[in-house]
């Protein structure tokens, strides 16, 4: 029998407000925390002070994302102080990435914290709050648990749009020098696919057209099958297009250097399997790239690049990009624009170097002045955004199978995803949310495309647009 099935069930009706910082992943784990939760008689609730458990579900990967979470836990002291002794206290908890790495440290700096734990324990949320309410002090569950905590997870709840997230692999053991992720997520870690399968079946019977499947390294998946032998991401990917009514799957965050042959001919042989990439590549530098203990070259991650190519010609990319590695001259930052200019992205996430105690990098000798990573990322930031703008600027014009998953800002308008990831508006009624409408580009803008609806559906030709951008 699982943990879960053990719950106890009440009928007392309590709100559960889950703030989640960083990843897509944690937006999962958050979506799962809430299931853990809804046996135990919690609901979600939009507004945080009001709520009687709160949880801050943390992302460790930059400074300043650790340091909001402890700005946000002193503006809920308030509320809290101001309900103690009341019949509606309020329990706060921080979860996720900063939880695992600081534990101890959040309680001495925020005592009023109730609960503490990380992301390879939220399944344990039930048992938490009894030990809390049994009068005990401040919980804290950062080990890495021998069970494996999807085994003890209940079934998925429901599908907030028709997109949903789906992890499918865990951890990492390629310990980068800039990154915090193997010391908080663990080592690396891959999923059954039966159990992978049976969730996503859930999902899309809970009315998912597209599945983006997360892991830390996701194409490091080797999961399991009950014969005894394993599935590589390629594989999982073409058992999960025959999943009727699922039609859309994404993944992401892709390492370079385990990009396989058989996750190329997925690209060339699903249509499921959307024509967009995240990639990341992190500099284009080979001495910093090696300083980062990345195990690719520029030219590896050129090769695969034009491998991905060669069997989708639409493939756009994304990528990760920091500046200011401990090291990085100006000729190895030119090094970095020139590998953005060859290859062309559509669209990426670029930083300024950030220290992360406990990383080989935070004691790296030759670290680059503030002002010098500000310059560069400011040249890196309006080369990208020029590419962006480049590649919507070609979509006008183009028809687009568009998912439409939320409403718009305005009445009358919903907002949905292209294939390549962007932003698309449309003046369409509500009763096409959750569908795959065939629209018309009209307009560009940096972050988003507007379209008008087809009067009749049609195929879609997206061929060449990928050039745009190089």
């Amino acid at each position: 029998m699982t943990a879960h099935s053990e719950m106890p069930k009440t009928e007392k009706t309590k709100t559960v407000h889950i703030k989640s910082y960083g990843c897509q992943m944690n937006v999962y784990d958050a979506s799962r925390m809430g299931d853990v939760l809804a046996p135990l008689g919690y609901q979600a609730g939009d507004d945080m002070a009001s709520a009687d458990l709160v949880i801050l579900n943390t992302c460790h990967i930059r400074e300043k994302a650790a340091e909001k979470v402890y700005s946000e836990l002193g503006r809920l002291r308030m509320e809290k102080d101001r309900r103690a002794g009341s019949d509606n206290p309020m329990v706060i908890a921080v979860g996720g990435c900063v939880a695992q790495a600081e534990g101890e440290e959040i309680l001495r700096r925020a005592p009023y914290v109730d609960m503490v734990f990380g992301p390879q324990t939220y399944h344990r949320l039930p048992l938490m709050l009894r030990t809390l309410e049994s009068g005990k002090r401040a919980v804290v569950d950062t080990e890495f648990p021998a069970e494996d905590k999807f085994d003890q997870l209940p079934d998925a709840g429901k599908v907030d749009g028709a997109s949903a997230f789906l992890t499918v692999q865990e951890g990492c053991d390629k310990f980068c020098t800039f990154c915090v992720v193997p010391y908080t997520r663990g080592a690396e870690f891959s999923r059954p696919a039966d159990p992978v399968l049976r969730e996503a079946r859930l999902l899309v019977g809970k009315g998912a057209r597209e599945i983006t499947l997360l892991g830390q390294n996701v194409n490091a998946y080797h999961g399991e099958t009950p014969d005894g032998g394993e599935w590589t991401l390629g594989r999982l990917i073409r058992e999960l297009a025959d999943i009727d009514g699922l039609d859309r799957i994404r993944y992401i965050t892709s390492y370079p250097a385990e990009v396989d042959e058989d996750l190329i001919s997925a690209h060339r042989d699903v249509p499921e399997l959307m024509p967009f990439l995240h990639l990341p590549v992190q500099a284009g530098s080979d001495k910093v790239l090696k300083a980062m203990n990345r195990r690719h070259t520029s030219g590896d991650y050129a090769d695969v690049v034009r491998r991905l190519r060669d069997a989708q010609p639409d493939l756009a990319l994304s990528s990760d990009f920091i500046v200011g590695f401990p090291g990085e001259t100006d000729a190895d930052f030119e090094q970095t624009m020139a590998l953005v200019r060859d290859i062309g992205f559509v669209q990426a996430y670029s930083f300024k170097y950030s220290p992360r105690q406990g990383t080989p990098a935070a004691d790296m000798d030759e670290q680059v002045p503030e002002k010098v990573m500000s310059a560069r990322l400011a040249e890196l930031q309006d080369e990208l955004n020029r590419q962006q703008l480049a590649f919507n600027d070609h979509c006008v014009g183009q028809t687009m199978p568009v998912l439409f998953d939320r409403p718009g800002v305005r009445d009358g308008q919903l907002v949905g995803r292209s294939p390549f990831m962007q932003a698309v508006h449309c003046e369409l009624p509500n009763a096409h949310l959750g569908e795959i409408v065939d629209v018309m580009i009209d307009k560009a803008k940096p972050n988003s495309l507007s379209s008008v609806p087809l009067v009749k559906p049609s195929t879609t030709d997206d061929h060449n647009i990928r050039g745009a951008v190089a």
